[in-house]
């Protein structure tokens, strides 16, 4: 069989992409969603999610260039919207919770990728902090507590949007430093808005 034989098969390159994507998709826990209370199923099936991609890390990222057409994908993260809108967030929360949701898994995913030293330091006289704080977690501990500490600080984020009853916050516009030198800021520093 020949490279191109595949396309008989599927709907092209986004036919393969979706197959792939649909291969993923059978490590994810769907019962993760049912659990209550909401954050509850939120931090379960964020940890389904990032086994499921840390499985195929080479895979992430051709999926994170192409929309999402798989339908058992689809149906996660409808009833990931779903979980999320009848716990109260407002509708304008869902998407960046969901995408916040997905960087974290997704960059964690790849993380546990990553090579044993990720940060090769010559000596305790080059960088002796990083050194420090290097020797003292192991590389597969080092990536785990990270993403425990991410995914706890997001969930905690989320829930004080919850109980504000706010939106996701707006993007923020961050003027350029050079350009404040006129505009009265005693400072000279950026700032958002």
């Amino acid at each position: 069989v020949q490279t191109a034989s595949v396309y008989h098969h599927v709907d092209g390159r986004a036919g393969v992409i979706e197959l792939l994507r649909d291969r993923v998709a059978d490590g994810l826990d769907a019962g993760a969603l049912d659990q209550r209370p909401w954050d509850t199923a939120l931090t379960l099936w964020a940890r389904s999610y990032r086994a499921a991609f840390a499985a195929h890390p080479r895979a992430i990222p051709m999926l994170m260039t192409a929309p999402v057409r798989a339908p058992r994908v689809i149906e996660q993260y409808e009833r990931l919207a779903g979980l999320l809108l009848e716990t109260g967030f407002a509708p304008e929360a869902v998407m960046p919770i969901i995408t916040g949701l997905d960087n974290i898994v997704l960059g964690s995913a790849l993380d546990m990728s990553a090579p044993q030293e990720m940060w090769v330091v010559a000596g305790d006289a080059e960088a002796p902090h990083l050194a420090l704080a290097q020797s003292a977690t192991a590389r597969p501990a080092r990536a785990e507590r990270a993403f425990d500490l991410t995914l706890a600080g997001f969930v905690d984020h989320c829930r004080g949007l919850l109980e504000e009853g706010r939106p996701a916050p707006a993007p923020r516009e961050v003027s350029d430093h050079r350009t404040r030198s006129g505009s009265g800021d005693p400072s000279g520093t950026a700032t958002t808005r």
